[in-house]
């Protein structure tokens, strides 16, 4: 065995950190001689110019998505995904409100780890982004024209969803693992303590769509309950595989800091899910209870629907052999990741000083001759010398995750002593090392997941900032940093903040992106039940105690904008159509007191506030998005009569009003 360098649990782990403090020797605040004396102008963009990269970066505990330009280190956008949005009302209007539905009911956040952008034969091909929603495990898919979310679907049997959502070759599937192993959804009240009996591990198998990119899930894999950390699809000889980090296969359930590093290695779980495709055709599936929602975006609608599924589709790997295989790994790996070629299995053990490389060829042989070392709950494991490339000796402490560039380089961020670290992977030799500020997670590669990596940059995204930014209070912004990797040796070119935690991001040439971007929703096509799509249809209609109103926006008035009829216990729906058809002139909206958000509505878009009138009096409304010299002149009045009130229901814009009566006869 080759773990004699492993370090002894956490002991070993805070001793390192006492010994590497969270400024890397040598380096002062501002990172010394690392920083390229042309920083400036390597990272500058020119007014009226754009950046090289889209940056899609994970925004953590605060659920969403953001846009960052790189070299600029801008940020472009946040695109909400699974935690409400007062910015432009994602989860407040009616039409979004469905895609935060799940089997527990409305859920309006989540912890969101893992961008993954779709592939075409290993590279990025520019269509979709998907997002890990960690808390309450969900997948969704973000359109990359619209940069909007169109996609959420919930995974069953499922809780922690870190490992997720990784990408096979030509994005047949979005693969996600479950951080916590716990009973089957359908299991109720058991002991904690009976932890091997009734807890797994299930791993999701998310089909997508390949014209539409439309989600599903195709089936769930039961394995033992351990707990899965990262993974990457294969790629090349490697295509048809999938490969997962674990820990925990101490199976402990309380002070896992201690308990979960007992032994010295954990797996990396192998998956051939061409051969669970098999299986599944074969007839060896079973459907199981597995309740989860599934929502979906209509872009022709503006609207969106959220469908309850109670069951999935699963694979015990007991009754499919030659299916699942456990490398042994050193221990508490992080990292899973799968160089350009296809050969190479890298995984980061956070207590070890080494870092073994696997070869996917010796794998495949190990298998054919049953080279295993025993098994775990039913399922081999393969000799780790039989599948072992080599070890990378001594690269660093806390190594957590690598990816790669297109010269047979691997970056390796190490969380103990904050640095990244290069090295050839053929030749298992350190390259070149710099310090990161500080306590670098994840670093992202553009390209670096895919078989063509696009090199010249890796982004750190470190964990503490400490003296990098100006002081906010006990919180501080999370540090991203860029280095040039363009030549032999690293270079620090920019600091820039963050939004939210992230974690991970991928970075895509600008130039895959921007020439596809939809500008405006075409007012012909909006196929939004309650749109206006001129003046002439706006109107006010009662149905019992809801009101809705027809309204449109456009520079610089609302119509209606004056509106009397309606009465205390009523509940209001104002449908607000942009008439707009210029690119970036969105309308918003908002109305005085109201307890809920804004809706910001893009151009030749209907989107819907609910309001319920409290008290009797005169209300403003207002446009909340600067769109004309006479944006402060777009605003408006609805009057709240008493409950029972002879007041009629009728509007105007700019002359008498009509009754709801009138617009009938008109």
């Amino acid at each position: 065995m080759k773990f004699k360098y492993i370090l002894e649990g956490t002991l070993g782990l805070a001793i390192a950190a006492s010994v590497f403090s969270c400024k890397p020797s040598g380096q002062g605040a501002a990172g010394g001689n690392l920083i390229a004396g042309d920083a400036a102008q390597k990272v500058y963009v020119a007014p009226g110019t754009h950046d090289e990269f889209y940056n899609i970066v994970s925004g953590g505990f605060n659920g969403q998505v953001s846009i960052v330009g790189l070299p600029s280190g801008r940020t472009l956008k946040i695109i909400p995904v699974f935690s409400q949005n007062g910015e432009n009302g994602w989860g407040y209007s009616e039409e979004t409100k469905p895609m935060l539905n799940t089997s527990n009911g409305f859920i309006p956040w989540d912890d969101a780890h893992h961008p993954a952008l779709s592939i075409t034969n290993g590279e990025h091909d520019g269509r979709w982004a998907f997002i890990n929603g960690n808390n309450t495990p969900r997948i969704a898919r973000i359109s990359l024209s619209t940069f909007k979310t169109e996609e959420i679907i919930e995974l069953p049997n499922s809780a922690g969803n870190h490992s997720s959502p990784f990408i096979t070759f030509n994005t047949e599937y979005a693969v996600a693992g479950t951080r916590f192993a716990v009973p089957p959804d359908n299991v109720g009240d058991v002991p904690i303590d009976s932890y091997k009996q009734n807890f797994k591990g299930y791993l999701s198998f998310v089909s997508i769509d390949k014209e539409t990119g439309k989600m599903a899930i195709k089936f769930q894999l039961k394995t033992p309950g351990i707990d899965y950390d990262l993974a990457r699809g294969g790629k090349g000889p490697s295509k048809d595989w999938i490969f997962f980090s674990s820990y925990n296969t101490e199976q402990a359930n309380t002070l896992l800091e201690v308990n979960a590093s007992q032994k010295d290695k954990d797996f990396i779980l192998a998956i051939n899910w061409k051969k669970a495709e098999e299986y599944l055709a074969a007839g060896k599936g079973k459907m199981a209870p597995g309740k989860h929602a599934h929502n979906y975006w209509n872009e022709e609608t503006h609207s969106a629907t959220s469908e309850i599924i109670n069951e999935v589709m699963t694979l015990d790997p007991a009754d499919c052999p030659d299916m699942l295989y456990f490398i042994p790994c050193p221990k508490s790996p992080h990292g899973c990741d799968v160089d350009p070629t296809g050969k190479y299995i890298i995984g980061s053990g956070k207590l070890a000083a080494v870092v073994p490389v696997f070869s996917f060829e010796k794998l495949q042989k190990a298998i054919k001759d049953k080279n295993f070392d025993g098994e775990f709950e039913g399922i081999p494991v393969v000799n780790y010398d039989a599948a072992l490339y080599g070890e990378l000796q001594k690269p660093g402490l806390g190594p957590l995750h690598t990816e790669f560039d297109a010269n047979g380089n691997a970056y390796t961020s190490m969380f103990v002593s904050s640095e990244i670290v290069k090295w050839n992977i053929e030749n298992l030799e350190v390259l070149d090392r710099v310090p990161t500020y500080y306590s670098i997670g994840h670093l992202s590669v553009p390209g670096g997941p895919t078989t063509k990596p696009h090199g010249k940059y890796v982004i750190a995204y470190n964990k503490i900032t400490k003296d990098r930014y100006l002081p906010t209070g006990p919180e501080l912004t999370h540090s991203a940093q860029l280095y040039d990797i363009s030549g032999d040796k690293m270079k620090l070119l920019l600091d820039f903040p963050t939004i939210g935690e992230p974690h991970y991001a991928e970075a895509i040439p600008a130039a895959l992106i921007k020439d596809n971007i939809k500008k405006i929703y075409e007012l012909e096509k909006n196929g939004h039940p309650y749109a206006a799509k001129g003046e002439k249809e706006t109107r006010v209609e009662r149905k019992g105690k809801e009101v809705h109103v027809y309204m449109t926006s456009s520079r610089s008035h609302f119509a209606p904008d004056n509106i009397e009829g309606v009465k205390l216990g009523d509940v209001v729906y104002f449908h607000v159509t942009n008439l707009e058809q210029d690119w970036d002139v969105p309308h918003g909206f908002a109305i005085r007191k109201a307890n809920n958000a804004e809706i910001l509505v893009m151009p030749g878009e209907t989107a819907t506030l609910k309001w319920v009138p409290e008290k009797v009096g005169i209300v403003p409304f207002y446009c909340t998005d600067f769109c004309s010299a006479l944006h402060q002149e777009m605003q408006g009045y609805i009057r709240v009569s008493p409950a029972g009130s002879n007041v009629p229901l009728a509007w105007h814009v700019g002359k008498s009003a009509m009754t709801q009566v009138e617009n009938k006869a008109k």
